[in-house]
């Protein structure tokens, strides 16, 4: 069972708001094709827990998410779960303006993902199509080996791997990638601030670093946005065993 909401822009008289929800609950609720958020997300969520049948501490502890903009609307995970356990009706789905449509059954007393207003930004900043936010080793690590506000990575085959949102163009192997640390905050939704900063001041980027948290990473589509995360996490881990040697 899901919940659909009305949202301030379902038509006005009572019959055509009915009529509308129905269809729009049709059409959001069909998960035939594998390529549906729905199937995806959870999907998604298991790859990222386990690697090769262990824990790869991504998307442990109920922490870190996954958001996929389809047809244009947004389907968001929930937040504080055990994420390689959930279920396609466990799936916020929010439009374009931020609005939920549809959500879990509140038997379930679920709320989507704390990271939402950063997936929103990268959405509407950045015209992604898919947001991971994971709590790696490699990025924590790395924001404590390098105090700076940005890390600069160069001479690595993984780099072919990263795409320049500024040139529309994979990286070469041989040019340098720079990208942001923001600090973190009590509060993911503090995050905004310096997160749209950071969008701003880096316009090449495709990710952002958390100090002592992880990073938010994102592409025109989830299988960019799950590619450039592995290759992010190569890269962080590469970085430290040459700083730390």
């Amino acid at each position: 069972m899901v919940v659909v909401k009305l949202t301030s822009s379902t038509p006005s008289t009572r019959t055509q708001r009915v009529m509308a929800n129905i269809q729009q609950c049709r059409q959001l609720m069909e998960i035939s094709s594998k390529n549906h958020p729905r199937h995806l997300i959870p999907e998604l969520c298991r790859k990222l827990y386990y690697t090769n049948g262990l824990e790869n501490g991504w998307l442990t502890g109920g922490r870190g998410g996954i958001s996929i903009k389809y047809n244009d609307y947004i389907f968001i995970t929930p937040s504080g779960v055990q994420l390689e356990r959930i279920q396609f009706d466990d799936i916020f789905i929010l439009n374009l303006e931020g609005e939920e449509i549809i959500v879990p059954s509140p038997e379930k007393k679920l709320i989507k993902s704390q990271s939402t207003i950063i997936f929103m930004s990268a959405y509407n900043e950045r015209n992604a199509e898919a947001v991971i936010h994971v709590l790696s080793q490699g990025a924590v690590q790395l924001c404590m080996v390098n105090p700076g506000n940005e890390v600069k990575i160069t001479n690595s085959k993984t780099i072919k791997g990263i795409f320049n949102e500024q040139t529309r163009k994979f990286y070469d192997k041989n040019e340098e990638i720079i990208i942001p640390i923001i600090d973190n905050t009590k509060y993911e939704k503090d995050l905004i601030h310096t997160f749209k900063m950071a969008l701003k001041n880096y316009p090449s980027t495709s990710a952002v670093l958390v100090r002592n948290h992880g990073m938010y990473v994102w592409g025109s589509d989830w299988k960019l946005a799950k590619k450039q995360l592995e290759c992010y996490e190569k890269l962080f881990q590469d970085e430290i065993s040459k700083r730390i040697n």
